[in-house]
């Protein structure tokens, strides 16, 4: 029998990895264990406190879920895969896969001395997602994996968003050094403008 989407097997592993760190990204939100609580108020003051871990967590949920939607509607593009592109998809899903580690330090030093290399560090894995779509797209383009003029049209202009976001975040990593808080709020603020333009999108 012949598989109707050659991509298919592609897409479900990359679907598990996605799901999988989703999934590791809650596991460090959580009161310490050291904490003595015995009232409703110490109870709220140690959940103020782990606010850094809370928002850490919904903003790198928010980053996967929305590269696995751009991921999802990639996919919908190609009619075919290719050698360079089924390991440019694995070089993104090894950012994926990292995301959980830098949002825990994120989490844990956001507010602390140290923000500075957990800034430094969660950036780099951004700027990791970003690379592994620039490898994706041009292999998608160079091998002509897209299914019709259209799809390769939309394949070019991600990749330009790509090759736009790849020395940015690198640029963001550095500025992060002085101001580590200022370029988590930026980070932030560009995602979330992705994630209303994506909804927006969605329903047009």
């Amino acid at each position: 029998m012949t598989e109707s989407n050659p991509n298919a097997r592609l897409e479900a592993f990359s679907d598990g990895v996605f799901a999988i760190a989703l999934t590791l990204l809650i596991i460090d939100v959580r009161l310490p264990s050291n904490v003595s609580i015995k009232s409703t108020a110490e109870f709220w003051g140690a959940l103020l406190r782990i606010t850094p871990l809370i928002f850490a967590f919904v903003l790198s949920f928010g980053i996967i879920l929305i590269t696995w939607v751009n991921h999802h509607n990639s996919f919908k593009l190609l009619n075919k895969s290719c050698s360079a592109f089924i390991y440019a998809n694995g070089l993104l899903l090894l950012a994926v896969a990292v995301v959980p580690f830098p949002t825990a330090l994120l989490g844990q030093y956001l507010l602390t001395e140290y923000a500075a290399p957990a800034v430094i560090l969660y950036d780099s894995a951004i700027a990791l997602l970003a690379l592994g779509w620039i490898f994706m797209t041009r292999a998608a383009l160079k091998y002509k994996l897209g299914k019709s003029e259209k799809a390769v049209a939309i394949i070019r202009e991600n990749s330009r968003y790509a090759f736009i976001a790849f020395p940015a975040y690198v640029c963001f990593a550095i500025i992060a050094i002085w101001f580590p808080l200022a370029v988590a709020l930026v980070i932030t603020a560009i995602w979330i403008f992705w994630l209303v333009l994506g909804i927006k999108l969605k329903h047009e």
